[in-house]
């Protein structure tokens, strides 16, 4: 007889963590940033390949799928919707707003008027009435964080908000969020080989809030010598690869954290689940995290 074949892992394996205190969701989540065009903007070379990796992603029990208005812009949302809607009972689709694409550029974009469009904008594009998770992209410079989290506090008031988050904060600004709203989640970015944000982990493990750290596998992509012939000793020893270690540092570092690796790939996608299965010795862990 043939070896039976061994189950696909799946983002289970990661363990749960509840969102706002009502949305149960893998700690393995998905960033629809990747399936797009080069550097995020338009529609993918192969449409259909994107659709199948975004279909594959709520297979292998991805139950939170991160986007935003400006991924295309619009097209990440749109195919989200094209290739899951109906949404499945359970699924996260967490957007954002706070970013324009002038030229491809990232600019900063986070006056009341433009967060009310974009969100609306978000809904339609999506085929929601209400959007379970919202957060304000990024803080812009030219608005006080207080005004755009407060925007999205009246619309959260109007129905069309579950739960509000904030991305690229500092604690001093994510306190500033605080005051004028509930924030059940941050999105910083943050792996082996950018630790700015471990503050804002350790506020988010204490608070219960969730941290969704963005280029989570910039470890296994550009960290240095050291840092990468570590990665490549404990990838050896568990038969894993890099990224997958990379991937399971991070969900050892808090259970707050929750990595949404992004990739237009269903092998990749298939390699980055695989890590939620993936248990770090504390000497392999306290080893990468000294780095």
């Amino acid at each position: 007889m043939p070896d039976p074949v061994p189950p696909v892992p799946t983002a289970a394996a990661a363990g749960t963590t509840v969102l706002g205190g009502d949305l149960r969701v893998a700690r393995l989540g998905f960033g629809a940033l990747r399936i797009l065009g080069r550097g995020g903007l338009g529609p993918p070379r192969d449409r259909a390949r994107a659709l199948g990796v975004l279909r594959r992603a709520v297979d292998l029990g991805i139950t939170l799928i991160d986007t935003a208005d400006s991924y295309g812009p619009g097209v990440s949302e749109e195919l989200i919707a094209e290739a899951l809607h109906p949404y499945p009972a359970g699924l996260v689709i967490a957007t954002k707003a706070g970013f324009i694409r002038p030229g491809g550029a990232w600019v900063a974009r986070g006056r009341p008027a433009h967060l009310r469009e974009a969100l609306e904008g978000s809904l339609r594009r999506l085929r929601l009435e209400r959007i379970d998770l919202y957060q304000l992209h990024t803080v812009d410079p030219k608005v006080p964080i207080e005004e755009s989290v407060g925007t999205l506090a009246e619309m959260q008031a109007q129905g069309k908000i579950r739960h509000i988050g904030v991305s690229n904060v500092s604690v001093e600004e994510l306190r500033r969020a605080q005051a004028v709203a509930r924030i059940v989640s941050v999105q910083n970015e943050y792996s082996l080989a950018e630790r700015e944000s471990d503050d804002v982990v350790d506020v988010c493990a204490r608070e219960g809030l969730a941290f969704l750290p963005w280029a989570p596998l910039a470890a296994a992509r550009r960290g240095g010598k050291t840092l990468a012939a570590n990665l490549a000793k404990v990838a050896l020893k568990r038969a894993a690869t890099p990224a997958q270690v990379a991937l399971a540092w991070l969900l050892r570092r808090s259970p707050a954290v929750l990595p949404i690796p992004g990739t237009g790939s269903p092998e990749h996608l298939e390699e980055n689940v695989a890590a939620a299965g993936l248990r770090l010795s504390d000497e392999e862990y306290e080893t990468l995290a000294r780095l």
